[in-house]
């Protein structure tokens, strides 16, 4: 949403006259197309790169490769890391460029505008940073491998074991509920010691 408002007000209110007589638009900051050319090529990239992510985040579950899993979360972590950065560079750009600029007829039809895309440039550093240390957090618990593997392994290890489906082709009515081998279970074979980590 803030991509949106950033590269919005740039867009509607951002290009303006200099005086009545010039029809040439020019950039509010400072006359400095860079300026507003950088700071809409920033919100497309995060507002495309936000839809992105979320149709992976939606089907992460599906993902049945653990490699995939995991360059899934790094590909997140480091767009992530590089879109906190790149708004970082239009927050400073974009705000050096309006402190520079002189206020004129046509700069305050649009300084709201010029304002609003500043500060929100600022709390898109905020929030994506967030969502890099998120993506972080995603990438650690995944290093145990419940995030890669969830569909894998059971909720709860005391839980029985399924019996086979109906129709399976195996002829049983009774399904096998105890867990097997349990006549060689031992919490602390000899000679094996339990590792500390």
């Amino acid at each position: 949403i803030f991509s949106i408002v950033v590269f919005g007000s740039i867009v509607n209110e951002c290009y303006v006259n200099k005086d009545g007589q010039n029809p040439e638009l020019l950039c509010i900051f400072n006359e400095n197309e860079s300026a507003c050319s950088y700071g809409i090529a920033v919100g497309i990239i995060a507002f495309f790169g936000c839809i992105f992510f979320f149709v992976v985040d939606l089907h992460f579950q599906q993902i049945s490769s653990v490699k995939d899993r995991k360059r899934a979360v790094l590909l997140d972590l480091g767009f992530s890391g590089f879109l906190a950065f790149l708004w970082f560079v239009a927050f400073c750009f974009l705000a050096n460029q309006w402190q520079r600029t002189t206020m004129s007829t046509g700069v305050s039809q649009g300084a709201d505008a010029a304002r609003a895309a500043i500060a929100f440039s600022f709390f898109s550093i905020i929030v994506w940073v967030a969502l890099a240390v998120k993506a972080l957090q995603r990438y650690r618990l995944g290093t145990d491998m419940s995030l890669f593997a969830t569909d894998q392994f059971p909720a709860d290890p005391t839980a029985a074991y399924p019996g086979y489906p109906a129709g399976s082709g195996v002829e049983s009515t009774e399904t096998y509920q105890s867990p097997p081998f349990t006549e060689t279970l031992d919490a602390n074979p000899k000679g094996y010691q339990v590792p500390a980590y």
